[in-house]
């Protein structure tokens, strides 16, 4: 009886999966990873903060008084010691607070990255297909890692954040709860494994196949 019920428990995460998953989804044709890097590039430039500041000559204090005369001293002439060559003079060309580091990418080609990212990882081994019910509690959402082996970073992708599975999965080192439609290449090339649930699946095709000249969206 113990053999058969650790077979029946590896079969459950060693199932293959790429038979549910659609193809124009998972299994795209990537001929460089440009786009991917480009994607996971503004995803990063997008959270980045323009924190970083500086002071010009003007915002600098003192440097008032003209630091010696004009002519008959043999040095190079100044009108202040706030001068940009001079230490503890202003700055030039530095960062003044309101840049912005935002990438811009179009939505076709971020969810085409989105499908780029997805094949890589469904080759990798990386995607499992699993229906998490979760009743709110933290023990039960760590039972549900722990039987299927999912200890390392885990990405949990659902049709639909509900209080339960916020309640469940906030508290949990190494998971991340993301909705589908915002799931990015970011969140995808950094898990060492992705959950599906068998909700999302459609939702995906949905939201990042583009239909065809005739086709319904």
């Amino acid at each position: 009886m113990k053999n058969d019920t650790k077979a029946t428990a590896k079969a459950v995460v060693a199932t293959p999966v790429s038979t549910q998953l659609p193809k124009d989804v998972f299994d795209v044709e990537i001929k460089n990873h440009n786009l991917l890097k480009l994607a996971y590039d503004a995803y990063l430039a997008t959270a980045r903060q323009a924190s970083a500041t500086t002071k010009t000559r003007g915002k600098v204090s003192g440097g008032g008084k003209k630091p010696w005369k004009q002519k008959g001293t043999g040095r190079a002439r100044f009108g202040s010691s706030r001068n940009p060559i001079w230490r503890g003079g202003g700055i030039v060309f530095g960062p003044l607070g309101n840049e912005n580091y935002k990438i811009k990418i179009s939505t076709h080609a971020k969810r085409q990255a989105v499908r780029q990212a997805l094949t890589l990882a469904n080759q990798a081994g990386k995607i499992v297909v699993l229906d998490f019910k979760p009743t709110g509690k933290t023990a039960d959402a760590v039972k549900f890692f722990k039987d299927n082996q999912l200890n390392r970073k885990t990405l949990l992708v659902v049709d639909e954040k509900t209080p339960a599975l916020l309640r469940s999965t906030n508290n949990i080192q190494n998971v991340l709860l993301v909705s589908t439609t915002y799931l990015t290449v970011y969140h995808i090339m950094n898990a060492d494994t992705i959950v599906l649930s068998a909700a999302s699946l459609p939702t995906l095709s949905n939201w990042l196949v583009t239909p065809k000249n005739g086709e319904e969206a």
